[in-house]
């Protein structure tokens, strides 16, 4: 049993090795800082620009056929979180999104699918936590992956596609935002 594991930990380190080079950056989101109200969802009583952050990445995996980005808010008070924002089936050389893309008329790249939010909309919705919580975090994630498309569409959940993002997952890179009203 030692044995096993012993060959598995070594048969990891490579993966993590190749993991902590992959770095997520954004022009529009700082980690550990408040979101901009560009960011922040028009409606649910909220009164922001709903645009989706711009993000860079780097230092993927090798192996990685696609990218998927996720925002996420563990802090909503639902029992299991809120997904904000899913996109999959990025090509390889994608390693940006401009500001804007996953919003309404935003360009992603072809083949992209934004599967849907807890809003019930299949693109960017952004922050808006109850009146009087805490700063909620946000969570923004670029995933690399070991698949060229994941086999989901614009009605997916984002409970279906973050299943799908873990089952295929090489490595991952996270910022995280907050706000609060």
């Amino acid at each position: 049993m030692r044995h096993t594991l012993l060959i598995a930990s070594l048969l990891a380190l490579p993966l993590a090795a190749q993991a902590d080079g992959f770095k997520l950056s954004s022009s529009s989101v700082a980690d550990g800082k408040p979101l901009s109200l560009r960011q922040v969802y028009k409606g649910f009583g909220c009164e922001g620009g709903n645009i989706s952050p711009q993000l860079s990445w780097s230092g993927a995996p090798a192996g990685t056929k696609s990218f998927a980005v996720t925002a996420y808010d563990p802090d909503a008070p639902t029992g299991s979180g809120w997904w904000h924002w899913t996109v999959v089936n990025l090509p390889a050389n994608t390693h940006a999104l401009a500001e804007g893309a996953g919003s309404t008329g935003g360009a992603l790249p072809e083949g992209a699918v934004q599967g849907r939010t807890d809003y019930g909309e299949s693109r960017f919705g952004g922050a808006c936590p109850p009146v009087g919580d805490k700063p909620h975090r946000y969570q923004f994630t670029v995933w690399a992956l070991k698949v060229d498309k994941l086999p989901v569409d614009a009605n997916a959940s984002g409970a279906l596609v973050g299943f799908m993002l873990n089952a295929n997952a090489l490595g991952k890179a996270s910022l995280t935002a907050t706000y609060g009203r």
